[in-house]
C-alpha cells in the first residue's frame, strides 16, 4: 500500500462527504419532516452517525496496528 490508512481514509471521505450532504439535504427538503421535533431527531441522527463513522476509520487502523505489531 502506498498510501497510509489515515490518508485514503480522509481521501474516501472527502467523496462520501458530499453524497452524505446531498442525501440529508433531499431528506431535508422532501417535506417529511413536518415538525421541528422531526428535524431536530433528524439532526440528532445523522450528525453524530457521520461523526462516529469518521472516527471509526481512525480506531480500525489503531487496532489494526495494535494486531499487526502482537504478531510481529
Amino acid at each position: 500500500m502506498k498510501h497510509s490508512f489515515k490518508e485514503l481514509w480522509n481521501r474516501a471521505f472527502l467523496f462520501v462527504g458530499p453524497c452524505w450532504y446531498l442525501l440529508v439535504w433531499m431528506v431535508w427538503s422532501s417535506g417529511q419532516l413536518v415538525t421541528i421535533d422531526e428535524e431536530i431527531t433528524f439532526l440528532a441522527v445523522v450528525v453524530p452517525g457521520f461523526i462516529i463513522i469518521y472516527s471509526s476509520g481512525f480506531f480500525i487502523e489503531g487496532w489494526h496496528e495494535k494486531k499487526k505489531r502482537l504478531h510481529s
